[in-house]
């Protein structure tokens, strides 16, 4: 990053040849027309337009080499300076920045403190299992939260260094705007005096003496103008192309900026308010906690003093009860007494039919001892 800043170090504009340096020529200066609407047109100061009058004297719209090395310094530094800073750009991952505070937003959402657990009783057994959850589940996430922090502070840094290196870029895209600006205006105003001064000799003349090679003369001069005409309007396309550059190193060093400030809040704002805000929420969880315990221990003393309240009226109902009946019930004689009477009844008239019956079968008895002894007696009479 930084062999990247020092390769856009900002100088004032300047016009060279370069390497075919300066031309030398022998012409007068000749006059032109719209040199101040140039002048106001470009938007030239009065120091730039000094170094163009300067430079444009020296341009030599005949020398084939130095015209087709016009300009090529700045556009070559220009082309450069694009390559570079497209690199820059590609270097950067903001997707992974933005996905990082997304991941970050989402460890912090998704952190819940409540439970669903059910039934106050369940309190006395899950209490301290569900704090211990509770502490873990913050351990675990604070640990990712400290993980993501660290990285999005490293693409801070990075972010800061490009915005840094951005505002070098900008400024060294200015110079070379201004120095292909005067590149433009400098051989615009050579072509125009060449056009209307050595160019208008060369045709008058060819025009006068009809000779073939000074119409040639004539005609090579015009097409070198022309070329020169054509580079200009290469410059004016690089021109354009610089022109748009500024505004669009300007965006990227804003989304850059707007990052930092994202992941700058989000360190120094946001993950501190969250680990206050689970400061609270374990003290909270202390005090329902704690809450939950008496409400549960009081709801247990209620339950017990009303089940024993229960047991002891029905046991004292029943101890009155037992005290006050008698060892036999009145029911229970009255029903032996039914029974005993019921029972001398049948034995009484068990016994009565006894007695009929013995009488009947004593008489039987004497019948049938009749019959047999006159039985015998007949079978006596028989022998």
């Amino acid at each position: 990053m930084d062999t990247e800043v020092k390769e856009f170090e900002v100088v004032a504009p300047t016009l060279t040849f370069g390497e075919a340096g300066a031309p030398k020529t022998n012409e007068v200066p000749a006059v032109v027309d719209n040199k101040q609407e140039m002048t106001e047109s470009y938007q030239l100061t009065s120091e730039e337009q000094a170094q163009v009058d300067a430079f444009a004297q020296q341009i030599d719209i005949e020398n084939t080499d130095a015209i087709l090395k016009y300009g090529a310094g700045t556009q070559k530094k220009l082309s450069e300076f694009s390559e570079s800073a497209l690199n820059s750009v590609r270097a950067k991952d903001m997707g992974e920045t933005g996905e990082m505070l997304t991941n970050l937003i989402g460890e912090l959402k998704n952190f819940d403190v409540d439970e669903n657990d059910k039934g106050l009783f369940s309190f006395f057994k899950k209490s301290a299992n569900k704090l211990t959850a509770l502490q873990s589940r913050y351990s675990k996430v604070e640990t990712n939260v400290e993980t993501i922090a660290a990285e999005l502070d490293k693409h801070q840094a990075i972010l800061l260094k490009d915005i840094s290196m951005l505002d070098k870029m900008y400024d060294a895209n200015l110079t070379y705007f201004r120095e292909l600006t005067m590149y433009i205006v400098a051989g615009k105003q050579k072509l125009e005096e060449v056009r209307n001064g050595k160019l208008k000799d060369l045709q008058a003349t060819a025009a006068s003496t009809g000779l073939p090679e000074d119409a040639q003369a004539a005609k090579d001069l015009a097409e070198k103008c022309d070329r020169f005409d054509k580079k200009l309007y290469d410059l004016e396309l690089t021109r354009t192309i610089s022109l748009q550059t500024g505004p669009q190193i300007r965006m990227i060093q804003n989304s850059d900026t707007l990052m930092s400030e994202k992941i700058q809040s989000t360190i120094i704002n946001t993950i501190p308010l969250w680990k206050n805000q689970m400061v609270i929420a374990l003290g909270v969880e202390h005090a329902n906690q704690a809450a939950a315990a008496q409400h549960a221990v009081s709801d247990a003393t209620n339950e017990l003093l009303r089940k024993n309240a229960d047991k002891l009226k029905m046991a004292t109902i029943q101890s009155a009860k037992e005290s006050e009946r008698g060892i036999v019930d009145v029911e229970t004689l009255k029903h032996t007494n039914e029974q005993l009477i019921t029972t001398i009844d049948e034995v009484i008239r068990i016994q009565a039919e006894g007695k009929q019956k013995r009488a009947e079968a004593e008489k039987e008895l004497v019948v049938i001892e009749n019959q047999l002894k006159e039985k015998m007696l007949e079978a006596s009479k028989a022998q």
